[in-house]
């Protein structure tokens, strides 16, 4: 699948485009400067980009009002279809967020119940109860996202529902040609429902691609065969800063051996997670990490990990945000794209991520590892690439049989030979191909 060998680029769109937080009813094309940013996007190396709720909503998009409808304050439905028609120009696939657990107290449907209570053909779309009443005083109860009661449980048992998600993915397909779908909360969603959403989708586009939105627990309840393709890789993520700021590289290496080393027991060997250093809810990379010399391994050890690597916007530069300032701090509105050396960086492991299968499908293996050096093998096909990475600021020389006396640095092209052992400068990272 086209995804396996991707790097994703996010998007929060009403705070990339600088769009008000709350709906003010005007129709502004604010979403077009998503299309202007699409060679920036391609020169990344990036080539699918992931857009965060951007439907007609009250507020922060996933309190939705209309599926079928692009926010107003981004612009229209014809506004995001030229988007999409620059970002496909460029090689760049497109996936949006699905909203489908819950929905705004704006949405059309549920305004119809507020209206009509149960004379309402909608009221069966909600878990409703008219026995009792609710903290906005609409004369019924009602399910909440985890007790978020501006957010509205949609009864995913309804077929009615079902088939009302399925007409607005279809309306996406036909009007903006997307190329899958990420979905918010999926480990809240009814597991009928994602089989039903997954046998539907196979019948819209070849490899149309579903990612799910998966914090703790058993990734693999959701993802495989008639499920999910993949889903976000939290566990590595927190595993990826904590590793660094606490100078042990044993935590990351045996969260990946956990999930994809070469036992039996190994959980999610032969799965696609998606993996990420920051997203639209989390401290951005830059911020979190201690010491900002890590910032550039950070993205080494995402790029060499097993799974699929997505980059959220701004922080390929090295943007900064903290979580604890408020969602505005991590959404932010550039005035447009910047490039420096960590941006060269990062395009330079995306390059050599997109270009090895190995790296993109490679089983995984700890070579050597220690508190402040790693090692890891990726090895596919009779393809071998060894990612080295010393997150110390002393050099340290690593002694093991690399099978192998020479290789190619898939960053840099330069060349390696393991001959007397192999010196990691300071703050260093390597993807060495190893000679077949």
């Amino acid at each position: 699948m086209w995804a396996y060998e991707s790097v994703f680029y996010q998007i929060y769109p009403i705070g990339f485009c600088g769009a008000p937080r709350v709906n003010d009813g005007q129709t502004v094309p604010r979403i077009r400067k998503a299309g202007r940013w699409a060679e920036h996007i391609a020169k990344l190396s990036c080539n699918a980009v992931y857009f965060s709720p951007l439907f007609e909503s009250d507020s922060h998009g996933y309190d939705t009002r209309d599926f079928r409808k692009v926010d107003c304050r981004l612009g229209t439905n014809e506004d995001f279809a030229s988007v999409c028609t620059a970002l496909h120009q460029n090689g760049i696939r497109v996936v949006l967020d699905g909203v489908f657990n819950h929905v705004g107290r704006g949405f059309w449907a549920f305004r119809d119940v507020q209206e009509k209570k149960w004379d309402s053909p909608y009221k069966d779309w909600f878990h409703i109860s008219f026995d009792g009443n609710s903290g906005y005083n609409d004369g019924f109860w009602y399910e909440g996202w985890e007790g978020h009661y501006e957010l509205v449980k949609l009864n995913l048992k309804n077929p009615a529902v079902v088939q009302h998600i399925f007409g607005c993915i279809r309306l996406w397909v036909d009007e903006f040609d997307i190329d899958g779908l990420r979905l918010d909360v999926a480990y809240c969603l009814d597991k009928d429902f994602l089989r039903q959403l997954r046998a539907f989708c196979d019948t819209l586009k070849p490899d149309f691609f579903l990612v799910g939105e998966l914090l703790h627990g058993d990734y693999n309840q959701f993802v495989g065969e008639g499920m999910l393709h993949s889903c976000t890789n939290y566990e590595c993520y927190k595993g990826l800063y904590s590793s660094l700021n606490s100078m042990n590289l044993f935590e990351i290496t045996h969260s990946l051996l956990r999930q994809f080393g070469p036992e039996n027991w190994t959980l999610y060997r032969g799965k696609h997670l998606l993996g990420f250093a920051d997203n639209h809810d989390v401290t951005r990379a830059a911020s979190i990490l201690q010491n900002p010399r890590h910032l550039p391994l950070i993205y080494a050890l995402l790029f060499g990990m097993p799974g699929i690597p997505c980059l959220y916007y701004g922080s390929e530069w090295g943007a900064k945000g903290e979580k604890r300032e408020g969602d505005d701090a991590l959404r932010p509105a550039f005035d447009a794209p910047e490039w420096n050396e960590l941006t060269g960086w990062i395009t330079a492991l995306a390059k050599a991520h997109r270009g090895s299968k190995a790296l993109c499908y490679g089983d995984f293996r700890q070579v050597v590892l220690t508190n402040r050096q790693c090692i890891w093998e990726r090895a596919c096909e009779g393809e071998r690439v060894l990612v080295a990475v010393n997150i110390d600021d002393h050099p340290y020389t690593a002694h093991f049989d690399a099978k192998c006396g020479r290789a190619v640095d898939l960053i840099t092209g330069a060349p390696h030979d393991f001959g007397g052992g192999s010196e990691l400068p300071p703050y260093s990272a390597f993807f060495w191909q190893c000679e077949r």
